[in-house]
């Protein structure tokens, strides 16, 4: 064996109950409660206690049981010297079982001490412990020697059998552990190439329409603008600008898309800032700013959009204030203008296709509200999502 052999501690992974099987801890149990049966039965079979020597014999099984627990928890946190100390309790106590005359109690006490030393315990200290157990049983033992040295050799074997068996079980779950890592990593690898294929085809086929509508469309504006100036000229001019406006937005927005399915987004609060350059509106950020999850982060950017499209269509001219807070779970964005009329059905949609209500049940599905109604001056749209 090597020196690290010698020194080292069984894992965590081997010692915890994680690794166990239902049926293993259900018979694990088993074994704790006869061994807890016999203790008792091994102290007051003799009947020879009054009431105090019985309440005396009751609070050291427990002492016992309790001293035990305290050393898988100790053994299981690799504290060596409070796991020695405890064993060394047991081992005294035995002794003191063992002069009392429950042998019985003295024996299940040392060899539990020897079995769980070689088996939670570096064999530097484990070996030590199970020979100073054994020692002691061996010298108040009067069943003569063979029985002893087969008992003893017996718990040995016991022992570290099951030190093999944990660490077979320890090794098991970290192999695993690894190899759910390992799938989850090849889930997410397969997700963003997926996605990076999305985002190619798509700037493949729209991005590239869009820039070319929108050369198009230029280019019939500055013919327009050739003409006389006329009624229908001027309709007709007005008509290509706006489409050309229209186009200018869809691309913007495509390429926001295409950033956001390549994990290229911008902050928030930068693009909500962006959003409001050409608009007489206000942003204010509150609470300590952080990295929100891609599901959070587009619907905090949809709704800022929808919300003041629905401001330039039913409140023009109106002031804005934007504001976004940064909760310890959530993000809450508030949209508020300063008044305008707004008819019925406002909220059903708007000419860039994302409705509030769309948004609110968006919203909802991870978990978030979205409320939008009148408010003190005019009208407020209020986004909470979990982020």
């Amino acid at each position: 064996m090597t020196r690290t052999t010698w020194t080292s501690w069984p894992t965590r992974e081997a010692l915890t109950r994680a690794a166990r099987t239902r049926p293993r801890r259900v018979l694990t149990w088993s074994v704790r409660v006869g061994l807890l049966t016999a203790m008792l039965w091994g102290t007051f079979s003799g009947g020879r206690f009054g009431p105090w020597g019985i309440a005396l014999g009751l609070l050291g099984v427990l002492g016992c049981a309790f001293a035990a627990w305290a050393f898988f928890r100790t053994s299981l946190e690799h504290r060596l010297w409070p796991s020695l100390g405890l064993l060394t309790l047991l081992m005294v106590t035995a002794l003191g079982a063992q002069q009392a005359g429950a042998d019985l109690l003295a024996l299940i006490l040392w060899g539990g001490c020897a079995v769980t030393a070689l088996e939670r315990l570096p064999l530097a200290a484990g070996l030590p412990a199970t020979a100073v157990a054994f020692g002691a049983y061996a010298a108040v033992n009067t069943g003569g020697w063979l029985s002893t040295a087969m008992s003893t050799a017996g718990l040995s074997l016991a022992g570290y059998v099951l030190r093999l068996d944990a660490e077979a079980r320890g090794n098991a779950q970290r192999l695993l552990a690894q190899e759910r890592a390992a799938r989850e990593a090849e889930a997410e690898t397969a997700a963003l190439d997926e996605r990076a294929r999305i985002a190619r085809e798509i700037h493949d086929v729209l991005a590239h329409s869009l820039s070319a509508q929108m050369v198009h469309l230029e280019a019939a504006r500055l013919l327009i603008e050739r003409e006389p100036a006329g009624e229908f000229r001027d309709r007709v001019l007005e008509r290509v600008v706006a489409a050309r406006s229209m186009a200018r937005e869809g691309l913007a927005e495509t390429r926001q898309a295409l950033s956001a399915l390549r994990g290229e987004v911008s902050a928030v609060e930068d693009f909500l800032r962006q959003l409001v350059a050409v608009e007489p509106a206000q942003v204010s950020v509150v609470g300590e700013r952080r990295t929100l999850t891609a599901e959070a982060s587009q619907t905090v950017r949809r709704v800022a959009q929808e919300a003041l499209t629905n401001v330039r269509k039913h409140a023009p001219g109106a002031r804005v204030l934007v504001r976004l807070e940064y909760l310890p779970d959530e993000v809450a964005l508030e949209v508020r203008d300063s008044g305008g009329h707004r008819p019925e059905g406002a909220l059903s949609g708007s000419g860039s296709g994302y409705g509030l209500l769309g948004m609110r049940e968006r919203a909802e599905l991870m978990g978030g509200t979205l409320e939008a109604g009148p408010g003190e001056e005019g009208f407020v749209v209020s986004l909470r999502v979990p982020a």
